[in-house]
């Protein structure tokens, strides 16, 4: 190789090698993020009295789960998260690879302080999926939500709980309890999803026909997912 054209190598060498360690270090928080949502599910789950109804779960169209939603307040409030969410592939049989998601909120009042939740929301029905999988939306808004209960059944629903396309939970400080998010905006994050993926994809993308296969890092929540869902389970090759 002749010096000019080596030099050129080199240089470009050097140029791209942030790009690549960037590229790597967005990875792996989502590979931190995936074990992190994981773990919220798994720990809700695990106590059947204080967890989200099984027969609700079967029920569901999608699933989002964000881990350590960020609040933060003095005077103004907001309201910050990363996660996930999942849909049933077609015919209902089993779940689709992950699609990264964003909530973002605000309020007004008098508060001060700062605190970290774990959010939980289930999509009811083929509406509350299809907001779900536009670019953003808002919940109370384009969407209708509700708390939703806990315990081994539904059988408690209100009837603002039967009719809502969304259902949410959080869970602070060890506490699993239904609380409304409207106000609350959800929107898809296309960057989050390169990171996860290699190439940037919309939502609709990943859960469409199966023909996204989710990262390994995936793998056991989308095995809890199919566990705790075991009247639509199916095997998929995800």
């Amino acid at each position: 190789m002749n010096p000019t054209r080596l030099m050129f190598v080199s240089a470009l060498a050097l140029a791209l090698t942030p790009l690549t360690l960037a590229a790597s270090d967005d990875k792996a928080k989502q590979v931190d993020r995936l074990d992190d949502a994981t773990a919220v599910f798994t720990e809700v789950m695990a106590t059947p009295d204080h967890a989200i109804p099984r027969d609700l779960l079967e029920k569901s169209e999608c699933i989002v789960i964000v881990p350590g939603v960020k609040k933060a307040a003095f005077i103004f409030g907001a309201k910050f998260g990363t996660g996930y969410l999942f849909c049933r592939r077609a015919g209902g049989t089993g779940w689709s690879a992950p699609g990264t998601i964003r909530i973002e909120g605000g309020s007004f009042g008098f508060q001060i302080g700062a605190s970290e939740t774990d959010v939980v929301m289930l999509v009811m029905n083929h509406s509350g999926r299809n907001h779900l999988l536009s670019s953003k939306f808002t919940l109370g808004g384009d969407a209708s939500v509700a708390a939703g209960p806990v315990g081994r059944s539904s059988t408690a629903e209100t009837d603002a709980q039967m009719n809502a396309e969304i259902l949410s939970w959080s869970r602070s400080k060890g506490l699993f309890a239904g609380i409304s998010l409207t106000g609350a905006t959800l929107r898809q994050d296309l960057d989050d999803n390169q990171a996860l993926y290699g190439k940037r994809l919309e939502n609709t993308e990943i859960v469409k026909d199966g023909a996204i296969h989710a990262p390994a890092s995936a793998k056991r929540l989308l095995g809890l997912l199919n566990e705790y869902s075991d009247s639509r389970e199916h095997k998929t090759d995800n």
